[in-house]
């Protein structure tokens, strides 16, 4: 994982690389993460789990929605 990562769409993409590449479902390991902020639900691969620490939750959830609806 690059250290340059930026923004909340950056990390999202990061994680849920590094969730695929551990053989998790990163949607559910995701979702997970997000409904609970419980951060046993990102692998610490590839610095995973320090990169989702770098927003909170809503950040995500508001880019997640935002990707959702540019499209």
């Amino acid at each position: 994982m690059a250290d340059d990562v930026k923004t909340p769409q950056e990390v999202l993409r990061c994680v849920y690389d590094a969730l695929n590449e551990k053989g998790y479902n990163p949607i559910s390991q995701l979702t997970g993460f997000l409904v609970s902020n419980d951060p046993s639900y990102i692998t610490t691969h590839n610095n995973a789990r320090n990169l989702m620490r770098k927003y909170e939750n809503d950040e995500y959830v508001e880019q997640l929605l935002r990707m959702f609806f540019d499209k």
